[in-house]
């Protein structure tokens, strides 16, 4: 007890003595944290400068195992230590004598054992009675005491940016004087010194945001179009942060703002040519990824070369333009795409067969380094003065907000195109006579077929006309819908199941495996992990997001969206808390939680979920993979049909059809689909009578084998319908 009573005398003691230092040499030094420094006071290592509402903190820090010291500001009151903003990454102090000081020029110093480490640079502006302050924005400013006009500032850290952008953060340039605000990765999580990946605006007449290596650009934004950068029109209208583009003649920025106060986010930069927003989940006391870039394959700057464009979709996600061929159809065929597309006939500038121009639809527009921009004209004036011009090669609206405005028109060869699965421009690219000839016969054929045709062939051509759309109307109306669809980022998703964690994982099966998830906004979700190995390809991918995106029906499962990414392919459900069906009525314990009038319910609804696919949905759908596995349950155990990759579209009037690729479970398929390829909604059906057997008897009809007749479920049921139990 003596010795608590000294411990907490000394500990008085020393408090008193530091507190009269303060008092009695005041400019020696910071003694308590603060948010600001005046002229001629130092802080040292260990000691901090803390903004007024406790957001940011500035002070000495070692980056992981490093033992080299840094000036860095950091979030305060999250746990991991984050570092925004690095003043000394190329120039490390090795120990702990670092001394940052505000001298009356109006800059910082600091300084090691007397020698100079690092400095601002304010030569610009006249430096009275200065002051060093850290705002709760993060930023850390030299200003005039008592000026409050951000203008004014003699300098200030959000104008040389580190690794990460916060929100209020200009990223561009100040064209009058100059300032070139980029962000650049840190070499290593342990070495903040400035690596050779960089984002940087690139001023062009077009101006752009590109993520540079070195002289290479590795990623391209697309230029701002009033509504969104034109290759990422999903980041518009996100729940989390909105976008402002400002482009004048005395600056040329982009920035971000928070849609709530209270979220916590920041954009970093990292040398592995990526760049991830995180935003603070303060329930897991962790960052989460919420947006990452690239998004796909297709971002890959220059991927398909001159005149290709980029569908993620697609197996071979290069394809050249209409009119244009692969340059190297060898280097081409092998997925070397760089080399890019020629066109199939030359253009033809002068003379009576002039060229034209065909509209591209929902594109990331090209590169913009060789533009012209007029901002006063629109589209028509814009079309005349690109045809008039046989160096221009493409044009569009540059702002595309309403009915659109502006002209941009690009010269040279189109490159870094990408055609979006939503959103993305309209773009006139330039193409020969020979490209639009046969749009004029047409219309020439048109013209003249219904001047000579008259009124009785009129009438009949009408009624005959009107008697296809009506046997079509459903179909028309599937194919003209679009498919209003999510497209997730892959890190985001893989950061919602924990990385694809096994804790985290509900079943597997031939395609790869499920795992559950939890997004940013709470929500929980299913995610379907295609293996490399899956029998379930690009083609069955894409295949389920078509059909499954367009159908609504209470017993069918939701889909949320999609991600591919390079070799990933992944479908995001609504989550199914109970799971499959075959996962109640094929064990022992959790089946007897199923009642007759459960199991009497689940098969009406898997009844009217087929009837749907058959019979009330905008197309006859064939299933061709109906079993317990793909039967999904939700929290009322209410069965939803899931898994729609081997599906199969019929017309209304169609009733079979035949393939020689037999896809789906044995002991499902009916044989006539087993043994020729013939398939009809009587393979459903036939499905659908296998699992009523299995939710009746509770046992497999792949694993059930009759001991006294050698029978099969189906073949024991017929011989001895008494024996069925659950």
């Amino acid at each position: 007890m003596s010795n608590n009573r000294e411990l907490l005398y000394s500990m008085k003691i020393l408090s008193f003595m530091i507190l009269v230092i303060c008092i009695v040499v005041p400019s020696l030094r910071i003694c308590v944290a603060d948010d600001s420094i005046n002229v001629l006071q130092s802080m040292s290592d260990g000691e901090r400068l803390v903004s007024k509402g406790g957001n940011f903190e500035l002070g000495f820090f070692s980056p992981g195992s490093s033992q080299k010291r840094y000036v860095g500001i950091w979030y305060k009151n999250i746990p991991t230590q984050t570092v925004v903003w690095v003043a000394n990454g190329a120039n490390p102090i090795n120990d702990s004598s670092g001394i940052l000081t505000l001298n009356t020029t109006g800059n910082l110093v600091l300084t090691q054992n007397g020698s100079i480490v690092w400095y601002t640079n304010n030569s610009h502006k006249q430096a009275q009675n200065p002051v060093v302050e850290l705002l709760d924005s993060g930023n850390l400013v030299i200003r005039n005491d008592g000026e409050s006009n951000p203008e004014a500032y003699l300098w200030q850290s959000f104008d040389y940016p580190s690794h990460a952008l916060l929100p209020g953060m200009k990223f561009g340039r100040d064209l009058r004087t100059g300032l070139e605000r980029r962000y650049t990765a840190w070499k290593s999580p342990e070495d903040p010194s400035p690596g050779d990946v960089y984002g940087v605006l690139k001023p062009y007449n077009y101006p752009e945001f590109y993520m540079m290596k070195g002289e290479k650009k590795l990623l391209r934004q697309g230029p701002w179009n009033g509504l969104y950068f034109s290759g990422f029109p999903d980041l518009q209208n996100n729940t989390i942060f909105g976008i402002n583009f400002v482009s004048n003649k005395d600056e040329i920025y982009y920035t971000f703002s928070l849609v709530k106060s209270s979220v916590v986010t920041i954009n970093v930069i990292n040398q592995t040519g990526r760049t991830y927003r995180y935003v603070w989940v303060e329930g897991d006391q962790n960052w989460r990824i919420y947006i990452s870039q690239p998004k796909d394959f297709c971002d890959t700057y220059g991927l398909c070369g001159a005149y290709g464009s980029c569908m993620i979709s697609q197996t071979q996600v290069c394809q050249c333009l209409k009119g244009f061929s692969p340059k190297s159809p060898q280097a081409w065929a092998s997925s070397d795409w760089t080399q890019g597309c020629v066109r199939n006939n030359p253009l033809s500038c002068h003379g009576e067969d002039k060229d034209g121009f065909v509209k591209f639809e929902g594109f990331k527009v090209p590169d913009s380094t060789h533009t012209w921009v007029d901002e006063s004209i629109g589209l028509e004036e814009c079309r005349v003065k690109c045809l008039s011009n046989c160096s221009c090669m493409a044009y569009t609206n540059s702002d595309i907000r309403g009915e659109g405005s502006g002209c941009v028109m690009w010269f040279g060869d189109l490159i870094d195109m990408k055609q979006l699965q939503t959103g993305g421009q309209d773009l006139y690219i330039r193409m020969p006579a020979s490209e639009l000839e046969h749009k004029k016969n047409t219309k020439t054929i048109v013209a003249s077929t219904v001047a000579a045709i008259g009124g009785v062939l009129l009438l009949l051509s009408t009624y005959f006309i009107c008697r296809i759309r009506r046997n079509n109307a459903e179909k028309d109306k599937t194919e003209k819908d679009g498919v209003n669809l999510t497209t997730f980022d892959f890190s985001s998703i893989s950061y919602a199941t924990n990385h694809f964690s096994e804790n985290n994982k509900l079943g597997q099966g031939g395609f790869g495996s499920v795992y559950k998830g939890i997004l940013l906004d709470g929500q929980e979700i299913a995610v379907k992990r295609l293996s490399e190995t899956s029998r379930q390809g690009l083609n069955e991918f894409q295949n389920e997001v078509k059909l499954i995106a367009k159908l609504q029906h209470r017993n069918l499962v939701k889909l949320l969206g999609c991600s591919i990414q390079k070799d990933e392919k992944l479908l995001i459900y609504e989550l199914m808390p109970n799971r499959s069906l075959d996962h109640f009525i094929f064990d022992s314990t959790r089946r007897t939680l199923l009642d007759w009038v459960k199991r009497f319910e689940i098969i009406d609804g898997i009844a009217r979920g087929l009837l749907y696919l058959h019979q009330d949905s905008r197309l006859k759908i064939i299933h061709r993979d109906l079993k317990t596995s793909n039967v999904l349950l939700d929290s009322n155990m209410n069965p939803k049909i899931s898994d729609f990759g081997m599906a199969r579209t019929f017309g209304l009037d169609q009733d079979e059809a035949n393939t020689n690729r037999i896809m789906g479970t044995y002991g499902y398929m009916p044989p006539e689909y087993a043994v020729h390829g013939f398939f009809s909604v009587k393979s459903d059906v036939f499905s659908f009578g296998v699992i009523v057997l299995e939710i009746i008897s509770g046992r497999k009809i792949r694993g059930f084998c009759d001991p006294y007749h050698n029978l099969n479920l189906l073949g024991h049921v017929g011989v001895n319908k008494s024996n069925l139990y659950a």
